[in-house]
């Protein structure tokens, strides 16, 4: 009987490791997590980046895999909130076991989840949440694909250099939440090495429905460019309440994702005419693939797709590259494959390193995007330009 039970002891022993620590290896698959949001008010960019994951891993799939063995793609909704987020993580580290994750949407979010990440020591790869600070805390398993919201206005700047040198001073709008807090002060630190005075910066409730009184301080101040750091909810009707003010700055300015989905011209109309917007990638950048994955997704999806979607596209084959490379499928294992990525996606390069305060964190150049006669056009630098630019921008009245 003695015997018999210690057995049994080992055999369990073996199958909770086999479940747990070593999972991965001992199965067909390998378990996967992904944290976006599904509903809620950012769902529609979760939608998109939801699509091109699973897009990306049946094609991983298809094509053998990881080392033979199939990636089960395990994507949980946090609806964009960090308590949510927390426990949509913490599911997927427990309960299934995954070996690493991707994702990340919103700033507030994303720092609750991969706060947990690291805790716990399981590596997460963020592919979009912004707030610079999400780099800055030297955590050992948290890597970051896109670049931080400091970096949006790179392509801007130059632009501003060399085409609107007229813009003296600008006005920042921002919502206040942490990737708008975090996006409007490095802002400001950018605007001073530029030489353009900030004649004023202020910050609003996400989801408002009248802007004019803030719009109205700001025409009041008559700054030559307003920059907005605002969410798809708020963008379109900022832009509608600025022409029935009659508010004509030389530039208005998207410094986030809601300036370049097609909803805002849907929604914002022909308001939205000559508004500039950073970005992050376009169909028309020079990496390999980025074309033939916009054509992808649109023939499959009958929608077109942005940078959020070649973000997590491009998030799923750098996992699969670092559990290709992994020595060991292990949590530690995967770590030390994705700290030593090199390889390039549909969305740049990727390779992490650290400068400044910030580690693990992968540095690519942006892009400036304008709408002109309801599409949105690449405009800046000229060498991946699909349009020449709108610049000076005429007034209301003289369009």
């Amino acid at each position: 009987m003695k015997r018999v039970a210690m057995v049994v002891c080992i055999f369990s022993t073996l199958m909770f490791l086999g479940f747990t620590m070593v999972g991965p290896v001992l199965a067909d698959k390998i378990k996967v997590g992904v944290v976006l949001p599904l509903t809620g008010k950012l769902a529609r960019f979760g939608e998109i980046e939801n699509k091109s994951f699973l897009m990306a891993v049946d094609e991983i799939n298809a094509a053998g895999g990881v080392n033979g063995k199939k990636i089960d793609l395990i994507i949980e909704d946090t609806t964009g909130k960090p308590d949510v987020g927390r426990s949509a993580i913490e599911k997927l580290i427990s309960r299934d076991k995954v070996i690493v994750v991707g994702g990340g949407y919103s700033s507030s979010m994303t720092w609750a989840t991969i706060a947990v990440a690291q805790q716990r020591k399981i590596p997460f790869l963020v592919n979009t949440g912004s707030a610079d600070r999400i780099t800055e805390q030297g955590w050992k398993y948290i890597f970051r694909l896109n670049p931080p919201v400091s970096e949006y206005p790179k392509a801007f700047a130059s632009f501003l250099e060399e085409v609107a040198s007229d813009v003296k001073t600008v006005a920042i709008l921002h919502e206040d939440s942490l990737f708008g807090q975090s996006g409007s002060k490095k802002f400001v630190k950018k605007c001073k090495r530029m030489g353009l005075k900030v004649v004023m910066k202020e910050g609003y409730e996400a989801s408002a429905i009248d802007f004019k009184p803030l719009l109205v301080k700001v025409k009041a101040r008559n700054p030559d460019l307003v920059y907005m750091i605002s969410y798809i909810m708020d963008v379109s009707l900022l832009m509608r309440q600025s022409k029935e003010l009659n508010f004509n700055p030389k530039m208005f300015f998207g410094g986030t994702s809601g300036f370049t989905l097609p909803e805002f011209q849907k929604n914002a109309g022909f308001a939205s005419d000559y508004v500039f917007s950073a970005t992050l990638w376009t169909p028309s950048v020079p990496y390999p693939g980025a074309k033939e994955y916009y054509d992808k997704f649109v023939a499959k999806y009958d929608s077109p797709t942005e940078y959020h979607g070649a973000e997590a596209y491009a998030c799923m084959y750098v996992i699969a590259d670092a559990l290709k490379r992994a020595k060991t499928l292990t949590r530690e294992g995967v770590r030390d494959a994705l700290a030593t990525t090199d390889m390039m996606t549909v969305f740049g390069p990727v390779k992490f390193i650290s400068y400044g305060k910030k580690t693990q964190q992968n540095k690519l150049p942006t892009f400036l995007v304008q709408w002109i006669n309801g599409r949105l056009e690449t405009v800046w630098p000229k060498d991946v330009s699909t349009h020449k630019y709108v610049y000076p921008v005429p007034m209301w009245d003289q369009r």
